[in-house]
């Protein structure tokens, strides 16, 4: 039987295991645009899992199956991610009540994660990660119909897992053309083979190379006590996850109230498993003693605000007055507005642009995938009863969507916008004067005929379409498919332009990125201007975003 150490081992084991192989799985990636990468977002949700399983002390095989699922959904970051969060929130969902597992519990626990994966994406297509997981779930089906030793059918389950890898490149062209395997695909078998050698072997994969710190990254939720300058009310910043005991049915509404009475900018976030606690107090033994009455503690984070503020402080000005105001910091806020709105953008240009239109800027994009919990602060940060989230890129879509179940006082709408212009559309697009739900309606259609260009580099040598990539050479990329090689950014922005444009094209927008000079804008501009002046109105904006050296949109 699997106990709950065993499957906290193997989950530690998974993470150590797919840190160590994920810049082959990175590799893999078949785009030759800079992105997040398939392995590094999978590490990253997992390594989440991980970090929270140390402080988890059970051998309930259901507790540490509860604690994972949780810390990977809040962690989930890019499509891969979010897929691999709800396979283990389906195994978390299999092994509820138990305290140990055998083989047919396994499998009948990767079959609830398999299904709410294809359910969560809306075009489920096979040669994935998918069908890496469902014909793993499916050949353990066939096993524990005679054998129910966990060790055997978990070793077929893994061996199934690596013979479905093998046949994506048969079940997708584009891989099969590339020579390579699917990488979500491969993440996941590195997983499960991590396990494995828990499972059967009692040892976890060691790993002793840098794992994720989101405290290291750019889009990290800095803390409260950095942001403050004097307006630091309380002194301790607490943070803390309850595992739900079933046995309460006290409403978690009486511990945000409690909450409030102790301390300001609370957040109470609940679902069927945890209750995520996060509050500025001054007696923060109060708030985990009142934590404690729905449940067991499974994380807790005391952190002092005024003392970091000193230190934050300190340290800025022995930075020769070097600062960075992108990102401010979000208070918690009570929905009292009938609308507002949430936008996923990377760069200080874009993010003020997105600010000064009404938004809480969640920091993120491309190569820089904020998880399911930055976008859920940023939603609690939004006084709105209506909050309507822009991710603005694809592989933020997921992501954002599992807000959604999680938020109990305010009502999330995830917009499908897929780039910086679809949101900056979608945004401007909102009538006050409307009807609420009836302006939401105009809003969920009006980004769609807007057209993308993005001008960047290759990431990696790639063959796509007509086209040979070659690493580090200028590509330009039409609504997401690159279709421009040039040597000059500004060339490429023009020629990328000009096969966007139609008859009914009305406005173009170039927006620059980091490390573009104020030069190569304006030659954008100037060229764009006496192609296209006299009928289409030009506007510029410098967005200082990463990865992209211009994004154009035409509409």
């Amino acid at each position: 039987m699997i106990n709950g150490k065993l499957l906290k081992n193997a989950v530690i084991s998974g993470s150590n295991n797919i840190n160590k192989n994920k810049a082959a799985i990175d590799a893999l990636n078949i785009f030759p645009v800079p992105d997040g990468d398939t392995g590094t977002n999978m590490s990253m949700t997992i390594t989440a899992a991980a970090s929270s399983l140390e402080s988890v002390d059970s051998n309930d095989i259901s507790v540490i199956a509860k604690a994972t699922a949780s810390a990977m959904l809040r962690g989930a970051r890019g499509n891969s991610g979010v897929i691999l969060s709800l396979i283990f929130r389906g195994i978390s969902d299999g092994l509820k009540d138990k305290t140990s597992a055998n083989g047919k519990d396994l499998v009948a626990a990767l079959g609830l994660g398999v299904e709410a994966a294809y359910k969560a994406v809306m075009k489920p297509a096979e040669g994935t990660i998918l069908t890496v997981a469902r014909m793993a779930y499916e050949a353990g089906t066939v096993l524990v119909a005679t054998e129910d030793d966990p060790i055997i059918v978990w070793e077929a389950v893994v061996e199934a897992a690596n013979e479905a890898l093998e046949f994506t490149p048969e079940m997708l062209p584009v891989l099969k053309k590339a020579n390579v395997v699917d990488a979500g695909g491969k993440g996941l078998c590195t997983i499960f083979e991590g396990m494995l050698s828990v499972f059967r072997d009692g040892e976890i994969i060691e790993y002793d190379g840098q794992k994720y710190d989101e405290k290291s990254t750019e889009d990290y939720f800095r803390s409260a006590a950095a942001e403050f300058d004097n307006d630091i009310t309380y002194t301790y910043c607490t943070e803390f996850i309850v595992g739900k005991n079933p046995d309460v049915l006290e409403d978690s509404q009486n511990l945000r109230d409690f909450l409030q009475t102790i301390g300001d900018c609370v957040v109470v976030v609940d679902d069927d498993e945890i209750i995520k606690v996060h509050v500025h107090t001054e007696n923060p033994g109060d708030a985990l003693q009142a934590g404690l009455e729905f449940g067991q503690l499974l994380t807790v984070k005391v952190e002092n605000m005024k003392e970091q503020h000193r230190k934050a402080a300190e340290a800025e000005n022995k930075a020769l007055g070097k600062t960075d105001d992108s990102e401010t910091e979000i208070k918690v806020e009570e929905p009292t507005e009938d609308i507002g709105f949430v936008a996923v953008a990377a760069g200080a240009g874009l993010s003020e642009l997105f600010k000064d239109l009404g938004c809480s800027v969640v920091s993120g994009g491309q190569s820089m995938n904020p998880s399911t919990e930055n976008i859920l602060s940023a939603i609690l940060a939004t006084p709105a009863k209506k909050v309507v989230v822009l991710p603005n890129n694809k592989n933020i879509i997921m992501a954002a969507e599992q807000t959604v179940p999680l938020v109990t006082d305010r009502e999330v709408i995830v917009l499908q916008t897929k780039t910086i212009p679809q949101g900056l559309s979608a945004l401007l697009s909102y009538d006050p004067e409307m009807d609420v739900d009836e302006a939401i309606d105009n809003i969920k259609s009006s980004f769609l005929g807007v057209q993308t260009g993005l001008v960047t580099y290759a990431a990696r040598d790639a063959e796509f379409g007509m086209h040979n990539f070659k690493a580090g050479e200028i590509i330009g990329l039409e609504n997401g498919k690159p279709n421009v090689t040039e040597k000059d950014i500004v060339k490429a922005a023009v020629k990328v332009t000009k096969n966007l444009m139609s008859k009914e094209a009305s406005f173009i927008t170039v927006i620059s990125g980091e490390g573009v000079t104020q030069e190569q804008s304006d030659k954008v501009v100037e060229q764009l201007t006496a192609k296209y002046g006299k009928d289409v109105e030009i506007t510029y904006v410098n967005g200082g975003q990463p990865v992209y050296y211009f994004i154009i949109s035409v509409e």
